[in-house]
């Protein structure tokens, strides 16, 4: 049995930001789609509007990879600070199955 004493905060807060940029790229259709919407809607305001949500198209996978990267660090950071006071997470890790080459019969040269 293993157990995680401590994590990289600096490593958790990268993968994170990451993985959270990653995320909120899935939003910029959403974003493009709500601004459109407004834009056929045919009011003056709608033309602001359609403006605000395509800035926040390009912008937001930025900002949800620094919240990402934020959340992170605090997460890994309480992680270590906990693992200290009850002991940290137990892992059972198993050794990966070499596979054995299979025998061979070794021929021996001919001998003159």
């Amino acid at each position: 049995m293993h157990i995680v004493k401590s994590i990289g905060i600096l490593s958790v807060a990268k993968m994170m930001g990451a993985i959270y940029a990653v995320l909120g790229l899935i939003f910029i259709p959403i974003f493009l789609i709500a601004g459109m919407a407004g834009m056929l809607a045919g009011q003056r305001e709608a033309a602001l509007g359609a403006g605000v949500m395509l800035v926040l198209a390009l912008i937001f996978p930025v900002i949800y990879g620094a919240i990402g990267f934020i959340a992170g660090a605090i997460t890994a950071l309480l992680y270590n600070l906990f693992a200290g006071w009850v002991g940290g997470i137990e892992l059972r890790l198993q050794a990966p199955l070499v596979p054995q080459a299979p025998y061979a019969a070794t021929v021996m040269p001919p001998t003159v």
